[in-house]
């Protein structure tokens, strides 16, 4: 698992860590670990809708921030819960930009196992960092 979750951080909120070799990687495993907060068993989503995905930012800290904080608006404004399905990142005029594909499906409480509602990611301990191994996130989710 490349991603866990740390009772240590903060008590009312869900907080993790995510790692991996590529930024592409870790907005991925960070993407799982923020919709595994809200949904037990991500393997019963079904990739049903497609939904395309640009944003951009000026530094690679706030664009993970801006990219869960979309995965969490998709969530709420259309009851969507999705997932990465291909992702690239790169530099842009401005600092950074991910583009890419989101899949997933209409929340279905019948067939989805819902676990906590997140409300945002939050500022708190947050960080996103190159390291030896590769790249490594803090998040702090807001439930």
């Amino acid at each position: 698992m490349p991603f866990e979750y740390r009772g240590d951080i903060a008590h009312a909120d869900v907080a993790f860590n995510a790692w991996a070799g590529t930024l592409e990687e870790l907005f991925r495993e960070a993407a799982r670990a923020t919709m595994q907060v809200m949904v037990e068993n991500l393997a019963a989503v079904r990739p049903t809708q497609t939904v395309d995905l640009k944003l951009e930012q000026e530094n690679l800290e706030m664009l993970l921030f801006d990219f869960l904080n979309e995965l969490i608006f998709y969530k709420d404004a259309r009851r969507l819960i999705l997932l990465p399905d291909h992702l690239a990142i790169s530099e842009s005029d401005g600092g950074y930009m991910v583009e890419g594909t989101l899949r997933g499906e209409e929340i279905d409480v019948a067939r989805h196992e819902m676990n906590t509602d997140v409300k945002a990611v939050t500022m708190l301990r947050y960080s996103l960092e190159q390291v030896p191994q590769g790249w490594r996130a803090t998040v702090v989710l807001d439930v």
